[in-house]
């Protein structure tokens, strides 16, 4: 017996731009960085996320070990403590990143519309 079948599918995918080193930047990675910049520290962008200081910080070097130049700067601490901020690579990666982004859903949602399952 068969039977027809009303399910709806969706085409869904990731994204990410990857270096000679691995990933260099993908959707966590870059919202860490957009909190970095809104907090101005690692550690309270990595609260923000629920992510422990020091994955956050390991992902930050990777970042900036892989990047021509650094993506975020890191200040020690003193008398008013320490913190981080955004380069201007930093924000430029963001905004690549978030490009590449729109137009892979774009795809993604116009390739979908032309899905012809059985």
């Amino acid at each position: 017996m068969t039977q027809t079948s009303t399910e709806t599918y969706r085409l869904k995918g990731r994204l990410w731009i990857e270096g000679s080193e691995g990933t260099f930047l993908g959707y966590g990675r870059v919202v860490l960085l957009e909190r970095i910049g809104e907090h101005g520290s690692i550690s309270a962008a990595a609260r923000s996320m629920e992510m422990s200081y020091r994955h956050a910080w390991k992902l930050v070097d990777s970042m900036n070990q892989q990047s021509n130049t650094p993506v975020v700067e890191k200040s020690t601490g003193g008398k008013g403590g320490g913190g981080a901020r955004l380069t201007e690579a930093g924000k430029q990666a963001i905004a690549t990143f978030w490009s590449a982004y729109r137009d892979y859903k774009a795809f993604l949602a116009q390739r979908e519309k032309q899905l012809e399952l059985l």
